[in-house]
C-alpha cells in the first residue's frame, strides 16, 4: 500500500510539470496541457525508466520544484508548531522536507508505464487566488480510478500547489503526525536532525 501511494503521489507531482509560458493560464489548463509532454518524456527517455538517478533528479528539479511552494507545505505540515520555528530553522525545514520528498519519491518515477491522468474542468475567475484541479489516475487492469485533488494558490509567479490530497489523503497531512511527534520528543532541533538524518540515509542507498 505504502509503495502504491508513493506511486501515485509521484505520477501527481509529476503533472505539475509546467511550462513556464503558461504561466499565466487556469490552473486546470496548465495541468492538463502538460500531461502529455511528461508521458511522452517517461516512455521515451530510457534513461529515466532505467533509473538513471542524475536524469530523474535532474527532471524533477527543471520542471517540478519551481512549481511548489514548499514554505506553504512545511508549515501546513507542521501545523501549530511553525509558530515554535526561528527564521533559521524555518529555512532548514523547508530545505529538508522539500529534499525527503525528491528523494522520497525519484524512484517511482522510473516505474511509471501506462496510466492515464485525466483533468476536469475547473471554474476559476479572474480574481480568484486559489483554486482545487480534480484529476483522476487510471491504472488499468480493471483497477479503481485514484482521484487526485490540487490544492492550488496564485502568486507573482503564477499557481502553485501547496498540497495534493490522494483518494482523500493529505500529502501535508500525512507528515504532520509524524512530524508533531518528533517535536515532542526533540524540538524543531530534533524535527531538523531526524530529516537531515533521513534523507543521508536514503542517499546513501
Amino acid at each position: 500500500m505504502k509503495l502504491l501511494f508513493n506511486k501515485i503521489i509521484f505520477l501527481a507531482l509529476l503533472v505539475i510539470a509546467l511550462p513556464a509560458a503558461a504561466q499565466d493560464s487556469s490552473p486546470d489548463a496548465l495541468i492538463r496541457n502538460t500531461v502529455d509532454e511528461v508521458i511522452t518524456i517517461l516512455n521515451q527517455d530510457d534513461g529515466i525508466r532505467a533509473g538513471n538517478q542524475d536524469k530523474v533528479l535532474n527532471l524533477i528539479r527543471e520542471k517540478i520544484l519551481p512549481h511548489f511552494n514548499f514554505t506553504r507545505m512545511t508549515q501546513l505540515a507542521m501545523g501549530k508548531n511553525w509558530s515554535l520555528a526561528g527564521p533559521e530553522q524555518k529555512k532548514s525545514l523547508v530545505r529538508e522536507f522539500r529534499t525527503l520528498l525528491v528523494r522520497t519519491y525519484s524512484n517511482s518515477l522510473t516505474s511509471y508505464r501506462d496510466e492515464i491522468i485525466k483533468v476536469s474542468p475547473t471554474n476559476v475567475n479572474p480574481q480568484d487566488t486559489r483554486a482545487t484541479v480534480k484529476t483522476q489516475v487510471i491504472q488499468g487492469s480493471g483497477k479503481q480510478p485514484v482521484p487526485i485533488d490540487y490544492s492550488m494558490e496564485k502568486s507573482s509567479n503564477g499557481w502553485k500547489v501547496y498540497d495534493v490530497t490522494v483518494a482523500g489523503v493529505s500529502l501535508v497531512t500525512n507528515y504532520r503526525g509524524t512530524f508533531n511527534s518528533q517535536i515532542r520528543n526533540g524540538g524543531v532541533d530534533g524535527l531538523i536532525t531526524a530529516l537531515v538524518e533521513k534523507n543521508t540515509s536514503m542517499q546513501s542507498k
